[in-house]
């Protein structure tokens, strides 16, 4: 059998353990070194499964995921999240859609202090939701609009799926953060405009909410001291020079933890569990990093990508179907994949045929995470909404997913003008000359 039958093997027999419900990472395991041994024999596969593990598990690299995750779980038990909401809300109020544009204000903050996307939502659906439901938006729009304002985590530094891309892409860190923050804040302001058009069409979905006095507008706005304490270490820290994206991430950690026990939002019960849930959200991720990884040396053996970006170059595929194509591959895979399987799967890939049409690892980067907050909120699939749906029972996921569609077309406008405009990526990264 040729090498390249054994790849295409190798990716369906991938895809009908996904399909059969194996759990992601044992499927890619499974895979990866079943192919591996198919085209270098058991004992050198066998040697390559034991040490990638080893491996990655002592790559300083990968330390700055924990340590991320860690500072989130500090900031979600730290009244943070809802200290943000009020602020955000102090500065909407008493427009129309107030409380969902604070709802997206604060997960766009809130993603500069916890780099994932699925515990943003689960924090904002208890803070919200309700407060929402109280008065009178729909409850589906309601749902809908903090599924996807919890997206924005992925894309806001510092982000771990950034951090994931970074490694499986080899690609500089503090660049990829650098040039997430303009297509961030974009999306963000896009999700702004989504509630307007919705608050224009349907307005019985989003009544207006009495505005608040300036003297309560400024109290509430004192709330983002803590966010601009913890962005400066995890974020300007890098920038000033002052620490690596570890170093960074680990002092920002710290801190967190010492402003939620200065301020008495936490106490040692509270950092026990915060401690516990960062090591289960760890330990998931990287069970899938492994993986992957060991199915990207199976990958990297067949020399599938080297060969799909030939093939590609050589047909004459003009670079806007190349892109066309990979946006409809994302799209495809969200409907399935959570987002970390979907980076590491598809890049070793991907990324070759978007750098043999002129794009650069970076702009890939923020493009592959942009798609990663559209299957986020796709059906039938779509993580966000879960975990909503989970702490709301009396929603069904069938109008949370309706109550995403406003903020799915705000997601694709933003893929859109990355394509376009590919400045919005590059600008930041070169005006800082990193």
């Amino acid at each position: 059998m040729s090498v390249a039958a054994i790849g295409i093997l190798g990716v369906l027999g991938l895809l009908a353990l996904i399909f059969a419900r194996l759990p992601i990472a044992l499927a890619l395991a499974a895979s990866g070194l079943c192919g591996y041994a198919a085209l270098d024999g058991w004992a050198t596969a066998l040697k390559m499964f034991g040490t990638v593990p080893f491996n990655l598990a002592s790559a300083y690299s990968l330390s700055v995921i924990p340590l991320f995750i860690l500072m989130g779980a500090v900031a979600a038990r730290a009244n943070m999240a809802k200290e943000l909401f009020e602020a955000s809300n102090a500065v909407f109020s008493g427009m129309r859609g107030a409380l969902a544009n604070a709802t997206i204000g604060a997960c766009a903050l809130f993603g500069a202090i916890c780099g994932s996307s699925i515990a943003t939502a689960a924090t904002f659906s208890k803070v919200a939701i309700p407060e929402m439901k109280r008065h009178g938006y729909d409850r589906a729009f309601a749902a809908g609009c903090v599924a996807s304002a919890g997206t924005l985590d992925v894309l806001i530094p510092p982000s771990v799926l950034l951090a994931i891309y970074a490694i499986v892409a080899e690609q500089s860190l503090p660049r990829l953060y650098a040039a997430a923050f303009v297509p961030g804040f974009v999306l963000a302001a896009l999700y702004v405009a989504a509630v307007w058009v919705v608050a224009w069409l349907r307005p019985d979905w989003v009544p207006r909410v009495p505005g608040m006095k300036l003297a309560a507008r400024l109290r509430a706005s004192l709330g983002m001291w803590k966010l601009g304490v913890l962005f400066f270490f995890a974020v300007f820290g890098i920038y000033l020079g002052w620490f690596s994206p570890t170093e960074a991430a680990a002092v920002a950690a710290f801190v967190a933890i010492l402003i939620a026990f200065l301020t008495r939002q936490m106490d040692w019960r509270g950092l026990a569990q915060a401690m516990l849930e960062t090591v289960y959200t760890t330990a998931a991720i990287f069970f899938i990093v492994v993986g992957a990884f060991i199915f990207s040396r199976f990958i990297v053996l067949t020399q599938f990508p080297n060969e799909v970006a030939r093939w590609v170059q050589g047909s004459g595929i003009s670079p806007g179907w190349i892109l066309l194509a990979v946006t409809a591959l994302y799209v495809l895979l969200g409907t399935f994949l959570d987002e970390v399987s979907t980076i590491l799967i598809t890049v070793p890939v991907t990324l070759p045929l978007i750098l043999g049409i002129g794009y650069d690892g970076i702009w890939f980067g923020i493009f592959v995470t942009v798609m990663c907050t559209i299957g986020l909120i796709s059906p039938p699939t779509g993580m966000t909404v879960f975990v909503i749906q989970a702490q709301h029972p009396e929603i069904p996921a069938a109008r949370i997913y309706l109550g995403t569609l406003p903020f799915l077309v705000a997601d694709f406008v933003l893929v859109g003008l990355l394509i376009a405009a590919p400045q919005l990526v590059s600008w930041l990264p070169a005006l800082l000359k990193i």
